[in-house]
């Protein structure tokens, strides 16, 4: 929670014992990420630059503690696949939970730090998705239920975003794209469509019903309220 977390680590990692309490975390440092998404390469530098930027945007502490555990998975790529990290997203929620097992971290830092580690690859390119998707993005995000925990999600993102070599500065037009989107599905009166699904009757069972018509009904009211949906967005990817 101070003002540059980073140093913090330095020590820790300088003395050996980041390596004895977050080996998770230690292991980034010499991992290769690809040039033209992360000039600064060094995955540990990065992860420090995010966790800085955590503090500069003045992030509460689940955020931080997401942004410090967002790339985790990096840590276990194949070196023979380097600098990419395809499905680090999964790899890092794994390791997430082990890291909140051991230290008994608090519920609400650690489902925001799943969240973030699961989905921030796909934030990041929300701009280059259509209204179905965006919803299932929304909905894995638990977004119209939890819209509070979802702006968080969404700064943890915008510092990964902007935690890069030259990026500090940039704009992150996601958080925006994403709240709209939210705004839209919001607008949705659940309740009257599950009981229309309800009433309807069919073969399927009756809560898949209701959540297809549910889904069906937040995608068009996003096509509707986001009519330039496009590919126009920064797509940062992780």
């Amino acid at each position: 929670m101070e003002e540059r977390p980073s140093r913090m680590f330095e020590v820790l990692r300088d003395c050996g014992a980041l390596q004895r309490l977050l080996p998770e975390v230690d292991r980034l440092w010499g991992v290769p990420q690809r040039a033209e998404y992360h000039p600064e390469i060094d995955t540990g530098v990065h992860l420090m630059m995010v966790l800085d930027m955590s503090a500069r945007l003045q992030a509460p502490l689940p955020v931080r503690f997401a942004c410090l555990c967002h790339d985790l998975g990096k840590g276990t790529t194949p070196p023979d696949q380097w600098p990419r990290h395809i499905g680090h997203e999964e790899r890092s929620a794994r390791l997430l939970k082990a890291v909140c097992e051991r230290w008994r971290v608090p519920r609400e830092s650690r489902e925001l730090a799943d969240v973030v580690a699961r989905e921030h690859g796909n934030i990041h390119r929300s701009g280059t998705l259509g209204a179905a998707a965006l919803v299932r993005l929304l909905e894995r995000c638990d977004a119209p239920r939890r819209p509070e925990r979802f702006e968080d999600v969404l700064l943890a993102c915008e510092c990964d975003a902007r935690g890069r070599l030259g990026h500090g500065d940039s704009a992150y037009p996601q958080r925006i794209h994403l709240l709209a989107a939210l705004r839209a599905v919001q607008t949705v009166n659940t309740q009257a469509i599950a009981q229309a699904a309800a009433a309807r009757g069919g073969k399927d069972a009756a809560g898949e019903r209701i959540a297809r018509a549910i889904h069906a009904a937040r995608a068009e009211a996003v096509t509707q309220h986001l009519p330039t949906i496009g590919n126009d967005l920064d797509t940062h990817r992780a």
